[in-house]
């Protein structure tokens, strides 16, 4: 299970996240979100991340001159578009700045169905998605709302690889070990504050995650010694 660790803002939480083998490093350029960082900051905690740790930049809806002026400025690896784009909107801004990317679709319990997530999953990994994050949906947010959807909404056969998003901590994050994702992405269940991160929090996710699942994993397997 892969880790990715969303909206910092302060340096000295990036270190810990470092410190504690975090797979990415969300940093989000959508102003109105109280996690919002500017290009100058970003300069600074991208700076912090080690080699081998993932930058994801979130946007929404930017414009391309926006994002080529950030493709500029900032080291990041992958696009998160998370905003209202489309799939042929995607992939154009992201060729404009030569750059992987992953879309999150913020899924309605009330209106979607298995068929419908799957068919939009399929739409944007036709134009080059690498993942697909899910989260939940919100009428008038995107994204960091602390929120869960439905889970059985998650694809089993899904054409690209998902990023689970959406309310989840430490205590809860167990309870995804059997669903068809290949990675968990937190915010608010790390937080002290919004944008700042809570060590203790971030190292009992880590724990969790990596550890518990290992364990049940090891456990589960047949062993090949013979008695």
């Amino acid at each position: 299970m892969q880790v990715k660790f969303c909206g910092f803002t302060q340096l000295d939480d990036i270190k810990a996240a470092a410190k504690l083998n975090a797979d990415a490093i969300g940093l989000v350029f959508y102003p109105p979100s109280p996690r919002a960082v500017t290009i100058e900051q970003a300069q600074i905690l991208s700076a912090a991340v080690p080699a081998f740790i993932s930058v994801v930049a979130l946007v929404v809806n930017m414009p391309e001159d926006e994002l080529i002026e950030l493709a500029n400025n900032v080291p990041f690896d992958i696009i998160q578009f998370h905003g209202d784009e489309t799939p042929e909107q995607c992939r154009q801004l992201a060729s404009s700045v030569n750059k992987r990317w992953i879309k999150a679709l913020r899924v309605n319990t009330e209106q979607d169905t298995l068929e419908s997530v799957n068919m939009q999953i399929d739409n944007f990994a036709a134009s080059g998605a690498s993942s697909i994050l899910l989260d939940a949906y919100h009428q008038h947010k995107y994204g960091g709302t602390g929120a869960r959807f439905d889970w059985s909404l998650i694809p089993k056969d899904s054409s690209l690889p998902i990023i689970l998003a959406g309310g989840l901590d430490a205590e809860n994050v167990a309870a995804t070990y059997d669903l068809p994702i290949y990675a968990v992405d937190v915010s608010g269940g790390i937080e002290v504050d919004k944008g700042k991160k809570d060590a203790t929090k971030m190292r009992a996710f880590m724990k969790a995650v990596k550890h518990d699942r290992w364990q049940n994993e090891t456990l589960s397997e047949p062993s090949n010694i013979s008695s």
